[in-house]
């Protein structure tokens, strides 16, 4: 066989199989790059797309704990104020009551000062009168002698 024969023949078997190549095999494989292109952007598009989701997500969670905070931040300040008032309500009502126990125990002890003043005024009397009528060992007239007791008594 001549060369040239065999050259034209494989040219012609080479042009056929790039034609049924053209038209048999390469639209499936053309559709199954664009196919695969598509999914591959649809895909990336997704991820982008889940990324501003992720990254607004996060910026409402920031929000979130910031509001949070200063609402927290906020209670405690009152909470720390109320305290801070009924601490001082406290005090004052407990220094009312001690006012009003040291006014009370004042009143009982000079009442009891005076009781006491009394009863001893009474006892000194008695013994002043023992005491007299043992030095004098004489009559005592007790209705005589009574307003020197009573002037004895008020000066006691």
């Amino acid at each position: 066989m001549n060369i040239n024969a065999t050259l034209i023949v494989q040219i012609i078997v080479f042009i056929l199989l790039v034609l049924f190549t053209m038209k048999v095999v390469w639209p499936p494989v053309a559709t199954a790059l664009d196919e695969r292109i598509k999914k591959v952007a649809d895909g990336l598009a997704a991820a982008d797309k889940a990324k501003a989701e992720l990254s607004n997500a996060n910026k409402r969670v920031e929000d979130e704990l910031a509001k949070s905070r200063n609402e927290t931040a906020a209670r405690l300040a009152d909470a720390e104020r109320r305290a801070q008032a009924i601490v001082e309500e406290a005090k004052s009502k407990a220094q009312e009551e001690g006012g009003k126990i040291i006014a009370a125990a004042k009143a009982e002890a000079e009442q009891q000062s005076i009781k006491a003043r009394e009863a001893l005024r009474e006892q000194v009397a008695v013994l002043a009168v023992k005491g007299a009528e043992q030095i004098l060992r004489k009559e005592v007239n007790a209705g005589v002698h009574a307003e020197l007791l009573g002037r004895l008594k008020t000066e006691l």
